[in-house]
């Protein structure tokens, strides 16, 4: 009789893994990302953005009605910057939508907010679990919708910020229009995810342990941005009447959930690189001591009293003596 041990390839791989900086790292994350179940926080996350992303669009074409009311040229520039940061729905809103109503801004600017509130307490929930806080230490329900809303209306000002740039950079025609465009994004990128990172991780966590995970995040923003383009290139504006709704939609949905994986992620790698938390054991028990180390903590995420303590113990498998019987 013989068999075949078919977990034998992925023990090696493990091994090999462990022994690489280059590829421990990337594995890590990976594993803290299933560790923390940061998928089904992110769904969480999308779904939030989803239904504030609308009302927060009305509030936006509201008040931008209200400014450039009778100025073409700067409702154009606002198309192709502010808008422009929704790739998939942003080139349904036409010109002749930035209208201000009183009454639309009223609504919208309610729904919105709590909309974004909404947005902005499942994000800092994410981050928080991604860096293994407490929920004995994290923010009450004051100071995380106060913080919510700090970072929301930080956004707005680097919206508007962008639209300004944007506007002086629109007399830029042909291939270095295009790339001035993607620099611009990808500079608010970065600020709106600078604010982003600080404002939703514990305040514990030095500013320094944030930058990589920023550059990254804003990078791959960036060309999810341009993908979602693309997108509504090639389908949304091929289908037909019903199937552009379902394409709208379904895009929307996917951008979301994937730009909110792409945070999450880059949120990992910074706990990751931080915390010094690779290499980590892909099958099997926890042997090495990142392994032990990420596991505790997420442990103690339980603790919601400053009188309970939880203590974590690892009991490994010892090898018995050479000679010794059972």
């Amino acid at each position: 009789m013989w068999s075949v041990d078919l977990l034998a390839p992925v023990r090696r791989f493990d091994r090999y893994q462990q022994s690489r900086k280059w590829l421990a790292i990337p594995m890590a994350v990976v594993k803290k990302f299933g560790d923390d179940q940061a998928g089904s926080l992110a769904a969480l996350v999308a779904y939030y953005g989803f239904f504030s992303l609308f009302p927060l669009l009305l509030v936006m074409t509201t008040i931008l009605g209200f400014v450039l009311h009778g100025d073409p040229g700067a409702q154009h520039a606002v198309e192709k910057s502010v808008l422009g940061q929704f790739p998939v729905i942003g080139d349904q809103i036409k010109l002749h939508s930035l209208s201000g109503q009183v009454t639309s801004l009223v609504i919208g600017l309610v729904i919105s907010l709590l909309g974004g509130l909404g947005v902005t307490n499942a994000a800092q929930n994410a981050f928080d679990q991604v860096w293994a806080v407490p929920r004995k230490h994290r923010r009450d329900f004051l100071k995380s919708r106060l913080r919510g809303l700090a970072l929301i209306t930080f956004l707005g000002l680097v919206f508007v910020a962008a639209t300004i740039i944007t506007g002086l950079a629109s007399g830029i025609h042909g291939p270095l229009g295009k790339i001035a465009a993607i620099l611009i994004g990808l500079v608010v990128n970065l600020a709106l995810f600078s604010a982003a990172f600080r404002f939703l991780t514990s305040a514990k966590v030095p500013t320094r342990c944030l930058w990589v995970g920023v550059a990254l995040a804003a990078t791959f923003w960036e060309i999810l941005q341009v993908f979602g383009g693309i997108y509504i290139n090639h389908v949304v504006r091929h289908a037909s009447p019903v199937g552009e709704q379902f394409a709208l939609v379904i895009g929307l949905l996917v951008w979301l959930h994937l730009g909110a994986q792409v945070t999450l992620y880059a949120a990992e790698i910074n706990v990751v690189l931080a915390r010094r938390l690779w290499p980590r054991s892909l099958i099997g028990p926890p042997k090495a001591s990142a392994d032990e180390q990420t596991l505790t903590a997420l442990a103690k995420v339980e603790e919601r009293s400053d009188v309970e303590h939880v203590q974590v113990q690892f009991e490994h498998e010892r090898t018995p003596p050479a000679g010794s019987r059972g």
